[in-house]
């Protein structure tokens, strides 16, 4: 008997011994404590603010303020616009290239309008190329010529025949010294021989309203701005600039298809300050490329006149290096 219990105590210590050791057996290995993840972007309930270097009315502010609106429903957080208009865009521009390159100070820049300033060395910008980071492109739009509805210049050679009997006595505006339709009306003056009386306006908000109360003869500017008074029958377009005709404007001719080989177009996009973190700047780019395709964008840029043209990162920068060489060539015309 004494034996047997023996052998069940020997036994049961075994097991026991064996249960200890498969415990111990599975026991996890003690790691190191796993990295922090990094700060999400942007941070929720802090809104980004987007400055719009126009006044307010302009197609400037009218496609900035409705990539805005998409922007907000792609990010999740408030995107508030300040116009931070002055000195043909060089005012707004100077903000947003000094601002904190932590992706919550966006802003819009047009292109020529944000290289001309740092290329006209009177100006004294405050900004460089090297200052800023380009994001993405949102908007191409051709470069316009028009007149009022009661206009006697029915096309472009009306126009230059006018100008060419009379130098310097048609009165065209401009939105904006260096501006692109300022380099637009310059390349056209070339082209046709010709020269106007310039009078700068600080914006469509000013320029439309000088056009339709005969204060100017003719205005330059880029065909977004034109939309409504086109679709109000008010003006009417001689020409766009562009190498082939506008689905917002069927029946306008390009320049080309009338004899004169100028093509121009301004570009929008969001840039940030230099020195914001490569992956704030991806989020802000894909946000801003969702944004352009979802159904409601895309209704309401066609309703706007407005026609869409996405480039990320790489190749918007691409894009405004090889512009900048281009617009160098013109900057002694705009003096």
């Amino acid at each position: 008997m004494r034996s047997r219990f023996v052998l069940l105590v020997t036994v049961a210590l075994a097991i026991g011994l064996l249960v200890v050791g498969c415990s111990q057996a599975a026991a996890p290995a003690p790691t190191a404590a796993a990295a922090a993840p990094k700060a999400s972007f942007p941070e929720k309930g802090k809104s980004i603010t987007l400055i719009i270097p126009w006044a307010a009315g302009g197609p400037t502010d009218v496609g900035g303020r409705l990539l805005a609106s998409g922007l907000e429903k792609e990010l999740g957080v408030p995107v508030q616009v300040v116009n931070k208009e002055g000195a043909g865009s060089q005012v707004g521009i100077s903000a947003l290239a000094k601002a904190k390159p932590d992706g919550y100070t966006i802003g819009v820049t047009n292109l020529p309008s944000s290289i001309t300033p740092y290329l006209d060395p009177s100006r004294l910008a405050s900004y460089g190329r090297k200052d800023l980071q380009p994001i993405a492109n949102h908007v191409w739009d051709p470069e316009t010529v028009g007149v009022a509805d009661n206009s006697p210049y029915k096309t472009l050679k009306d126009l230059v025949d006018a100008a060419k009997a009379k130098p310097e006595g048609i009165k065209a505006a401009i939105t904006g010294l260096q501006s692109d339709n300022h380099l637009a009306l310059l390349l056209f003056q070339k082209e046709a021989g010709i020269k106007f009386s310039v009078v700068t306006m600080e914006g469509t908000a000013q320029a439309n309203p000088a056009l339709l109360g005969g204060h100017v003869d003719v205005l330059f500017q880029s065909s977004g701005g034109f939309a409504p008074l086109v679709k109000g029958n008010q003006a009417r377009l001689l020409g766009m600039m562009d190498k082939q005709e506008s689905k917002f404007y069927p029946g306008v001719k390009t320049f080309e298809s009338q004899g004169y080989n100028v093509s121009y177009a301004s570009s929008r996009g969001i840039s940030v300050p230099v020195g914001t973190p490569k992956e704030v700047v991806d989020v802000i780019a894909q946000a801003t490329k969702k944004a352009m395709e979802s159904d409601e964008m895309k209704k309401k840029m066609d309703e706007g006149f407005f026609l869409q043209r996405y480039m990320g990162p790489e190749e918007y920068a691409t894009y405004w290096d090889q512009f900048e060489a281009q617009t160098k060539g013109l900057m002694d015309l705009a003096k």
